[in-house]
């Protein structure tokens, strides 16, 4: 066949106005010309020079981070100005090898290899980068590209051998795969692929009538399929379709109504894909507006996916979140939101590792990408080679600790079930792998996790992976000694070290561990915890020589314990002359009997909270001062940044909830910081100060933070902001109301005057809890309540011991009781 009759397939090739690199010879005649102009000479020579300087400037930078995207993006383009092709492709793969490189420059560096080189190896070297480029983003404009590139360079497709057809039909169905959906630009894909198969059609001998008969066959299926697919320009591709057909003279008037002449198949496919182009035409506008912000855009292409999920077709669903990431690459929410949807519909395979590969090119800060990514590798049947391949490169990135404590434990759980189920064709894998992963988890996060459940979580972990899965009690008493060492001041930690021997039957190895502790001081009521806790061991597993020993060094233990919550106890009524005062006026209350009319009686009970309220201040300044010296009595280090806290920001607070433009934000990342906050609300804008609240320990973030605004009106927009997302989490943004403490501040009060007769010490640990309340609107719960002591019940003494005639006579009198005693006197 000759070869002018292949015209036809290398004349659809694009053009690109985008300036390739000049090639080396060009550069070498200017160079020349220039030595004839001293002038144009001297000016190259100071461009030249500044070029220089700037090279060392940014590989400088490179140097120092090389994570840095925008001096990649800078040192590519002056090499490529200078046309120094060895160091452009040496940065361009450095590059690549942290992240995914844009279309646009994937077409500039072929273009650029292209320009220079020639040859088989130069055509398989550009043709492997084409590969490489329409892997990392969907662009019709990059696979146009791709493909006019291999047609006119590859010598089997411009022969027209069968090997090369093949293979260019191949790529074409591939283009079609990835991008055949795409709403407004894959009907480009579609016409290329006919271009190319009536470009053979045209180049066949006349006489083959088999041959041509097939290719129309061919050319015919292709207008079919391309018409059942929703496109821009539809109605165009109809027509031409009947054109064709008018040709083959199976249509006799192209002009004709539209699906005149048309079989009833074709004509029902395309009336369908009509009716969903349609539906999607104005979403389609709404994403392809370039004249809103990049949030509202991004927005728009969610609601687009929740209509294309809606309709429950999985490629066109994947089609969408290929055109969403192009736009948006750094998204975590976005990446997160897709690989979820490939996990939920997919399960399993290929395309969704490649998607998970893609994500942590793009957000290698976001370590629940990476968890994720290992799971679809494990799910997939990946080798433990490719597996811990991204496990090391996952520990490499940024990420906040409760991630790698996450990854960490990801790891394990699959070596674990690995180990437990060996895979056909893999050799089996040594547990030493495991104990090696615990032991850098722990070598690592030791020191930023001390005394938090997560190092718990992992010791406890490894402990009873060792006496499980390796069946080694020594190692897994090595673990917890480990943890005690670090987390000696946990009542947890000790309690899971007890349970482990008391399950295998290890009576005097658990009460060897009740001896060490229960002397100890821990948090809230641990202390008493533990004494009690011993007790109840002894009397479960001990004999009573065992029983009697523990309660005598548990009861001086508690009677300690005992004299030190008395001692705050008094300590709290003393510095607290507001609460002495209420104190002695409800005593003289339920001496006198009180005659006043019960609406009267009501009426004062009411304003007494708001009497109390007044020196609200005051009250929480006691509070806070007792909460810092029960620290100290403990033994543990005092928080500088609550007393810091207590003498600068209670008045703040104070006048924040006066005027009621706060507002309370939780579920923020734990790398967030104010400036994350305040760059969160600077479309807002009146931002006056912005509290994050951190842990009393270990001085890190709880993910909650106060937010002050200068106004309702910014109030009101930066709750408005609620659900949307910062640092990869989705906040949750409340007005602060602080008129719900407030009200526990008036309830706590009432409960008191009811209470303080019968249980005096309750009663104003009630309230010294209450003004707490009323005071940060923070209510104590759990570890919070360290400060807050609580009754401890000496041995022996039930609390359901009949009461005798002595105690029933210091019960208090209601009100009738009291007006019958006088009516007799």
């Amino acid at each position: 066949m000759e070869e002018e009759t292949l015209n036809p397939l290398t004349s659809e090739q694009g053009n690109n106005d985008d300036q390739s690199m000049p090639d080396l010879s060009d550069q070498d005649l200017s160079s020349s010309d220039s030595d004839s102009d001293s002038d144009s000479g001297s000016e190259d020579g100071d461009d030249q020079a500044h070029q220089n300087l700037q090279l060392q400037t940014l590989e400088a930078e490179l140097s120092t981070n090389p994570a840095n995207y925008d001096t990649h993006v800078q040192y590519i383009k002056i090499l490529r100005q200078m046309a120094d092709i060895e160091k452009l492709r040496q940065a361009r793969e450095a590059m690549n090898q942290l992240f995914p490189l844009t279309p646009s420059m994937w077409q500039d560096w072929a273009k650029d290899e292209a320009s220079l080189s020639t040859g088989s190896d130069a055509f398989l070297a550009i043709e492997k980068l084409y590969e490489r480029g329409v892997f990392e983003y969907l662009s019709i404009s990059l696979w146009r590209d791709y493909l006019d590139f291999v047609k006119e360079n590859d010598p089997s497709i411009r022969e027209c051998s069968p090997a090369g057809i093949s293979k260019a039909r191949d790529l074409f169905e591939c283009a079609l795969t990835a991008a055949g959906l795409h709403v407004s630009e894959g009907n480009k894909l579609w016409e290329a692929y006919r271009s190319f198969e009536l470009a053979i059609f045209h180049a066949m001998d006349e006489k083959d009538n088999q041959a041509r008969e097939k290719q129309i066959q061919r050319i015919r299926s292709l207008f079919h399929r391309q018409l059942s697919v929703p496109h821009v320009n539809m109605r165009s591709t109809l027509l031409d379709y009947k054109a064709w057909e008018v040709e083959r003279e199976n249509i006799l008037d192209a002009g004709s109504s539209d699906l005149d002449g048309i079989s009833f198949q074709v004509a029902s496919a395309y009336k369908k894909a009509l009716e969903m182009y349609d539906a999607r035409i104005h979403l389609e506008e709404q994403i392809c507006r370039q004249d809103m912000l990049d949030s509202e855009r991004l927005q728009n292409f969610m609601n687009y996916l929740k209509f294309e999920q809606s309709s429950g077709d999985p490629a066109r669903v994947q089609m969408l979140y290929e055109r969403a990431i192009t736009d948006f690459p750094i998204s975590s929410y976005l990446w997160l939101d897709y690989t979820h949807y490939l996990d939920k519909t997919l399960k399993v395979g290929n395309v969704i590792t490649n998607v998970y590969s893609r994500a942590v090119m793009n957000c290698p800060c976001v370590g629940e990408l990476w968890v994720r990514y290992m799971l679809s590798l494990e799910r997939g049947h990946a080798s433990e080679k490719e597996i811990a391949s991204v496990f090391e490169k996952s520990l490499l990135c940024t990420l906040a600790l409760d991630e790698y404590l996450d990854l960490y434990l990801t790891r394990v759980d699959s070596l674990r079930r690995r180990i437990s189920c060996a895979i056909e064709g893999e050799h089996g894998l040594e547990y030493s792998l495991i104990r090696e992963t615990f032991q850098n988890a722990s070598d690592y996060l030791s020191a930023y996790l001390k005394n938090t459940d997560g190092l718990l979580r992992l010791h406890a972990y490894w402990a009873r992976l060792e006496l499980n899965l390796h069946k080694d009690q020594l190692a897994a008493r090595g673990v917890w000694e480990t943890l005690l060492k670090l987390c000696g001041s946990m009542l947890e930690a000790w309690q899971g070290y007890i349970t482990m021997e008391t399950e295998l039957g290890h009576v005097n190895e658990a009460r060897a561990l009740y001896r060490r502790c229960y002397s100890k001081r821990f948090l809230g009521t641990g202390s008493e915890d533990i004494c009690h806790s011993w007790l109840r061991f002894e009397r479960e597993f001990g004999s009573l020589d065992d029983f009697d020993h523990a309660v005598q060094k548990v009861t001086p233990r508690l009677e300690e314990l005992e004299l030190f919550k008395s001692q705050q106890e008094s300590k709290l009524t003393e510095e607290n002359p507001l609460k002495k005062n209420a104190r002695d006026k409800r005593k003289q209350v339920s001496d006198i009997p009180n005659e006043q009319h019960p609406a009267k009686r009501q009426k004062d009970a009411a304003q007494k909270p708001k009497q109390a309220h007044g020196k609200d201040s005051e009250v929480m300044n006691s509070v806070e001062q007792t909460k810092v010296e029960k620290t100290k009595a403990t033994g543990d280090q005092p928080d500088r940044e609550n007393e810091q806290q207590i003498k600068e920001r209670v008045p703040e607070k104070r006048k924040v909830y006066a005027d009621q433009c706060t507002v309370f934000v939780s579920n923020i990342n734990f790398k967030a910081n104010d400036e994350h906050l305040r760059q969160f609300f600077s479309d807002v804008g009146g931002v006056v100060a912005i509290r994050i609240l951190h842990d009393k320990f270990t001085g890190k973030s709880r993910g909650l933070a106060y937010v002050d605004f200068s106004d309702d009106g910014h109030l009101i927009a930066a709750v408005a902001k609620n659900k949307q997302m910062l640092l990869g989490k989705k906040l949750s943004i409340a007005r602060s109301d602080p008129k719900h403490g407030k009200k526990e501040h008036a309830r706590g009060a009432e409960s008191n005057n009811s209470a303080e007769a019968s249980n005096a010490p309750m009663a104003r640990q009630a309230q010294q809890s209450t003004y707490n309340r009323g005071s940060d609107n923070v209510q104590l719960r759990g570890k919070n309540t360290f400060a807050t002591p609580r009754n401890i019940l000496a041995l022996g003494h039930s609390r359901n011991k009949p009461k005798t005639e002595e105690q029933d006579d210091e019960k208090p009198k209601s009100n009738d009781e009291f007006r019958n005693m006088f009516r007799k006197d």
